[in-house]
């Protein structure tokens, strides 16, 4: 698979596939989707989905999928498998497939996904996929798998976390800000003693490097701490050569 991304979030394996494979809770920390509703079907075939992102406020981009799961496995782990596809014209991402898988390890579950896809619009669409897109994508998953970890582990709803990252994310934007601004204007000639004058830009720069560099706070949700290479080789599950390809 194409992008791998995992999480290890303490919590009761339960609860964790519940807040996953429900649309309507899904939707609400996975920063991929805006709208996932899962579609009517007859008894016995895979279930089919609809899901859409809104990429600008006069711009959503629709598609549809299907999926199944495997809740009661023998060696006590579960997975998901799903197969989608975009026919928006202006849809970067074609079709693709990918997996959940829910590993129980001591103290929490193992919550690790792949998943890979086809862009279109041919050599420029894959240049732009390996420049922008793969690379959002995979960011974007692992700070929803966070994000996720926070509301079952703390409580803190989707709503909350997103709001804690814009806040942080500001705060962190106006102190780079406000230190680039004293860092190139410097202090007047003669109004700072010489050790008042190197003690200033020698502060706007730390302060700078710690508003880069700092550790997000524990409240607020980050892809960093999503592991984003697979520890060894991973086979898809082979529920996901049982759903048909979307087009």
């Amino acid at each position: 698979m194409g992008l791998y991304i995992e999480a290890h979030i303490r919590a009761d394996l339960d609860e964790l596939w519940a807040r996953t494979q429900d649309p309507a809770r899904h939707q609400r920390w996975d920063l991929r989707f805006t709208e996932i509703d899962y579609l009517p079907r007859a008894a016995g075939e895979p279930q089919r989905f609809r899901y859409a992102t809104r990429v600008l406020p006069f711009l959503t981009i629709a598609g549809t999928g299907v999926s199944a799961g495997e809740k009661e496995r023998p060696d006590g782990t579960r997975t998901s498998a799903l197969r989608f596809a975009a026919p928006h014209p202006l849809s970067l991402l074609a079709e693709g497939s990918g997996y959940w898988r829910y590993i129980p390890v001591a103290g929490g579950v193992r919550f690790l996904t792949g998943y890979d896809y086809r862009p279109r619009w041919g050599a420029f669409g894959t240049l732009a996929d390996r420049l922008v897109l793969r690379p959002l994508m995979g960011w974007a998953t692992a700070w929803s798998f966070d994000r996720l970890r926070l509301w079952l582990e703390r409580g803190i709803t989707p709503e909350r976390a997103r709001w804690n990252w814009f806040a942080e994310m500001t705060v962190r934007a106006l102190a780079i800000a406000g230190c680039v601004i004293g860092l190139s204007r410097g202090p007047g000639p003669g109004t700072l003693s010489p050790t008042v004058a190197f003690l200033v830009p020698l502060l706007l720069v730390v302060a700078l490097s710690l508003a880069l560099v700092a550790p997000p706070l524990a409240t607020t949700p980050a892809a960093r701490r999503c592991l984003r290479t697979p520890p060894a080789r991973i086979a898809a599950p082979r529920v996901l050569h049982t759903l048909e390809k979307q087009q």
